[in-house]
């Protein structure tokens, strides 16, 4: 029994030798990797400069005015629009693409604003919520979200009129959706047809029939 104890010890060290053996050898390993991270954090916190923003030059017009900004290349349009231009009726909501508050229209297209950088724009002619009408003189389709109550908090509303505007403009162009029964016939102004291209943004309030029936009150067919 004696012998038999003295294997097993034998064995259950040999176990932790190598055990430990292999931990030296990934901390060690891994001490570059922590040295350059600690270097890092040190630099941030004492101020060190890091590399200067790449900046460029971008000229659009926006609701009908040229505007000229010196940008970061990474900013985006969203960014551009809320932070240098202060246009804050474009909303930021998830800033992944997924609820469409940050629509607006750029070259008669729709898109998603967080998702695209300003200097791409180069030129382009774009429209937010604010270049669609004023108080005093609303656009028909933000007329017709007031009357059939297509909004709550209103959050989503920017988002949600210029989609509307865009939408219809793809219907009159002739093109199809998702849901178009026959891809070579001209799509109509349905409810599923609005709902389809309507998809893309989201009302968390929940508005949705009363934001298709103001888009087909703008469509002039009745809801």
């Amino acid at each position: 029994m004696d012998k038999v104890n003295n294997k097993m010890k034998d064995i259950n060290t040999g176990r932790r030798d190598v055990l430990i053996a292999g931990a030296l050898s990934a901390t060690a390993a891994a001490m570059p990797g922590m040295a350059a991270a600690q270097s890092a954090n040190a630099a941030s916190i004492t101020g060190a400069p890091s590399a200067p923003p790449v900046m460029a030059g971008v000229r659009f017009d926006i609701n009908g005015k040229a505007h000229a900004l010196e940008l970061d290349t990474r900013t985006t349009l969203l960014d551009a629009l809320r932070e240098h231009l202060h246009l804050t009726g474009t909303k930021k909501g998830c800033d992944h693409g997924q609820c469409g508050a940050c629509t607006v229209i750029v070259d008669g297209q729709r898109i998603n604003s967080c998702l695209t950088l300003a200097v791409m724009h180069e030129g382009s002619t774009i429209t937010t919520i604010e270049g669609l009408g004023t108080p005093e003189k609303l656009h028909p389709m933000q007329a017709a979200f007031v009357a059939h109550d297509g909004y709550q908090c209103g959050y989503c509303t920017p988002g949600q009129i210029c989609s509307a505007v865009a939408a219809l403009g793809e219907i009159r162009r002739g093109v199809p959706s998702h849901v178009s029964a026959d891809l070579n016939a001209r799509p109509q102004v349905t409810p599923e047809e609005l709902r389809e291209r309507m998809s893309g943004n989201i009302c968390r309030c929940g508005a949705y029939s009363n934001i298709v029936d103001a888009i087909t009150d703008v469509a002039g067919r009745p809801a």
